[in-house]
């Protein structure tokens, strides 16, 4: 069963139901729970449906698990976490890794993409 937290002129679906319809679509989810919307998750994913995103979809999503560093992205199905992006972000995420298809390193989740030096 979907549930809905009503937005303004939007409706943000939560819970399990934070992927995207198909296995192959390309998605950009924004999380829009409480602590990444009070850092600014509703313009970000604002940001990214005014943009150019080559083919992507952008969604807004339920909580993501990574509340202490949103605003939280995820793109999927190749699973590249964002961490605390910001709208200015946008242009470079959108430029550089959906149309590029190089990740912003300076935003990757550092949990997730960990990064090793020997």
């Amino acid at each position: 069963m979907k549930r809905y937290r009503i937005q303004p002129n939007k409706q943000v679906e939560t819970g399990s139901e934070q992927t995207c319809s198909k296995l192959d679509e390309r998605c950009i989810l924004v999380c829009q729970h409480r602590s990444c919307q009070a850092a600014g998750s509703a313009q970000v994913l604002a940001a990214f449906e005014k943009a150019d995103t080559n083919g992507f979809t952008a969604k807004g999503t339920g909580c993501q698990g990574q509340c202490s560093s949103g605003p939280t992205v995820r793109i999927v199905p190749e699973e590249t976490w964002y961490c605390r992006v910001q709208p200015n972000d946008v242009p470079t995420i959108v430029e550089q890794h959906l149309k590029g298809g190089k990740r912003v390193e300076a935003k990757l989740h550092p949990r997730i993409h960990m990064r090793f030096s020997y």
